[in-house]
This record gives C-alpha cells, structure tokens and sequence, in this order.
C-alpha cells in the first residue's frame, strides 16, 4: 500500500519565541508517526516586525510598546515559555534585542532551492541563534556563520545576502500568506487544506497529521 504523503507549509517568523516550540512539538509528532506517512515540510515567510530598523530594538521595550505587558507580566510569559520549550526539547536564553528577519528569510528561500534538508537545517539554526544564543539574525556576518554551522556554503550565503537575491520571492510568499488570512505564526498548513495555528502539544500535530494522512489515503473528494 502506498503511503500517503503529506505536504505541511510552515509559516512562522525567525524571531518567533511560539514557532521554535511550535517546530519542535510538529518534529516530534512526526517521529511518532515514523514512516506511515511521507512528508514534504517547507518553511514559508512571516515577519512579526516588518519595519523593524536594522539595529533593533530592545526586547522589554518593544513588547511593553507592542503589548502594553509590564516587566511582571514579561516575566510571567517567558518562565511559561521556557517551561514549554523545555517540554519538546528547545532551551530559551535571554533575548535583549529584537532584530528585522527578512534578510534571514531570503536565506531560508535560498536554502530551500537546495531542497528540504538544508532548509531545516538552516531553520533550526536560526531559531537557535536569536531565540537561545541571543545573535543578531539580521547581521549579514552573523547570517554567513550560522549558515555554516547548518553545513551550507558560506561564500554562496554570503553572496546571496550582499546581492539582495530572493527578495521578491520572499515577498510574494509573504502576500501570499496574508491574502489567505494568516495572522500569526506558527500557522501550519498540511496538504493546503488544514490550518494547524500556535505552539501547540506533540499530540494535537499528531492527530492532524493522521486525520490529514487518512484522508489523502482516501483518495479525492467523491
């Protein structure tokens, strides 16, 4: 019997606290799912602060202005996030600045056009640096090294972040996105049908991946 194959479009921002615990409860639903199903995941463009200046902003500052949180409730939300992030096996640092995500995500298309491994390897990196290591994402240099560290050719990443390559590629999937409501990140859409928003448990992908899964064994709609 062949297996049903899966397409999930995850949509979500570098500088997303959400879509790193997001990423790793979908990895981790994927695993439990083994080789019932075959899957295609493609990371897809959000930027929360499009307009965010290239030296950033302070994180405090920004999400007090943003959310109208005090330094009580900040606090409150990150102990939340590190005790959610602990639960699926990511480690939240401390985040002192806020940084613009486009030239990060121009990295990402391009990975992507070397298919999906080095686009997840460069996904994970990236979430690493800002949300554990505090490292400036939008820092070309710093961009050239995590690309490394994700076994991707500097020199290529570095001429692809000074030529400003895949930048309307990047924008059209951002529109594109936003024409079809998406809001907030993680959004995580399976075979283009099925929305799948927020951080959520393991067990909530799981069951959307098999519900998903058995419907595409299905067949089409009759």
């Amino acid at each position: 019997m062949t297996r049903p194959t899966v397409r999930i479009d995850f949509v979500s921002d570098v500088s997303c606290p959400w879509c790193a615990v997001g990423l790793n409860a979908l990895e981790q639903a994927l695993a439990r799912l083994g080789d019932a199903i075959d899957v295609e995941l493609h990371f897809q463009p959000f930027e929360l602060n499009p307009g965010m200046p290239p030296e950033g902003e302070d994180t405090d500052a920004h999400l007090a202005r943003k959310y109208g949180s005090d330094a009580a409730q900040l606090a409150q939300s990150r102990a939340a996030l590190r005790e959610r992030g602990a639960a699926v096996g990511f480690t939240f640092g401390e985040r002192s600045r806020i940084y613009n995500t486009f030239d990060a995500h121009r990295l990402l298309h391009w990975a992507g056009e070397a298919g999906a491994a080095p686009q997840r390897a460069l996904k994970h990196a990236l979430l690493r640096a800002y949300l554990t290591d505090n490292r400036n994402v939008g820092d070309h240099a710093e961009l050239v090294a995590i690309a490394a560290t994700a076994g991707l050719d500097a020199g290529q990443a570095r001429q692809v972040l000074a030529s400003g390559a895949f930048a309307d590629a990047v924008r059209a999937q951002e529109a594109h996105y936003q024409s079809r409501g998406i809001r907030a990140v993680p959004s995580v859409i399976l075979n283009d049908r099925h929305l799948v928003q927020g951080g959520q448990p393991p067990e909530q992908f799981e069951r959307a991946l098999r519900s998903v899964a058995a419907e595409a064994s299905a067949g089409p709609d009759r």
